[in-house]
């Protein structure tokens, strides 16, 4: 048996290989790939040759990038963490044959797994498989987002994924799919006002077609029209909490300025050229605001016994169930099988081709 696996051999080559399939052991299970998501901030990294991995080695015992060597070399076998699969063999009592399920083992035809190791997260019958792409990891980055944003108003007492949000007034920087994806999970957990800034009118036209309200950051100061709308008390206006989802220094510089005092921004942005146009000694300083990474390598210290992977890949199907329809609808704009990858990859990395999430096929 082979399978079709999507490899980067080098910056801008992209190959869809034939692999032998591994072998099915027991304990483990084969799934077919019905969907595969696209992630355009990391997945394009490797493609464009801009991911840090490539160049420098990550020490994890000392949570530092070193010189020499590289983390993750070309070619890279490995490429996306989106994928729906129907199970196909299994020689475990835990996965049964016929089963859909959401994993991350990248851009191929076919996978086997061992379940004790990987996540396999079985998707609900009334649940639009396709949009399984994002149970598994692209979800929980988001609500992970907003469980930063609930620990830094609760600590560790969080008791809903909502209580960062909710009665508060939020912005959210950028309207690509983890900025859409945050945007609603806001909105479902309850959030006063909810507002996204992006200069792409396209992207605003999508994140309106989802009910959002949205600013262009090009137009009038969105720091500005916010400030005067989102009153407190004297002297204090703006953003409660600001979810910066866009990788550009400028974003994360308008989510600064976005703030009330004292207000924290929850980055889940990816900045491959740096940050060179944030200014840390205005809004920052004299705001006295904070800045917190929330990325999905861990939750906030001292919730992981109680909100893991699963229990944010849950609540991503709850987002699902309530927001399916329109997802599916405006989010998703190329559906296509798994051969043109290679050719899909390029055009998005070198800009000839734009779109807001791809998924393939088979």
């Amino acid at each position: 048996m082979r399978d079709r696996v999507v490899v980067v051999s080098g910056p801008g080559r992209v190959e869809l290989v034939e692999q032998d399939a591994a072998e099915l052991r027991e304990g483990t299970f084969r799934v077919e790939t019905l969907y595969s998501g696209v992630s355009a901030g990391t997945e394009l990294s490797y493609v464009k040759g801009t991911n840090p991995y490539l160049h420098v080695t990550w020490n994890a015992d000392l949570g530092l990038f070193r010189p020499g060597g590289a983390s993750s070399p070309y070619p890279v076998t490995r490429l996306g963490y989106m994928q729906v699969g129907r199970v196909v063999e299994s020689r475990t009592p835990a996965v049964a044959v016929g089963t859909v399920g959401a994993m991350t083992y990248g851009h191929r035809s076919g996978y086997v797994a061992d379940p004790v190791a990987e996540r396999f997260v079985p998707l609900p019958d009334d649940l639009d498989p396709l949009l399984g792409v994002y149970v598994a990891h692209m979800g929980p980055i988001c609500a992970n987002g907003l469980l930063h944003a609930a620990a830094d108003l609760c600590g560790t007492d969080v008791r809903s994924l909502g209580d960062g949000v909710r009665g508060r007034r939020v912005a959210v920087v950028g309207s690509g799919v983890v900025a859409l994806l945050t945007a609603l999970f806001a909105r479902r957990h309850g959030a006063a006002s909810v507002v996204v800034l992006d200069p792409t009118p396209a992207r605003r036209e999508v994140a309106e077609a989802l009910g959002l309200e949205t600013l262009d950051p090009d137009a009038d100061d969105p720091a500005v029209v916010l400030k005067t709308r989102w009153n407190h008390a004297a002297g204090d206006r703006g953003a409660d909490v600001v979810f910066q989802c866009r990788g550009q220094d400028w974003a994360l510089q308008l989510a600064l300025r976005l703030l009330r005092p004292q207000g924290t921004v929850i980055d889940l942005a990816f900045y491959q050229a740096g940050a060179d146009a944030v200014r840390l000694g205005e809004e920052f300083h004299h705001n006295g605001l904070s800045l917190r990474c929330a990325q999905i390598g861990r939750v906030p210290r001292g919730l992981a016994p109680t909100w893991d992977r699963e229990r944010l890949s849950a609540e991503t199907i709850e987002l699902l169930r309530q927001y399916g329809d329109l997802i599916r609808k405006h989010l998703v704009s190329a559906v296509a099988p798994l051969e043109e990858a290679p050719a899909l990859l390029t055009d998005l990395a070198q800009r000839r081709r734009s779109e807001l999430q791809v998924v393939l096929t088979g």
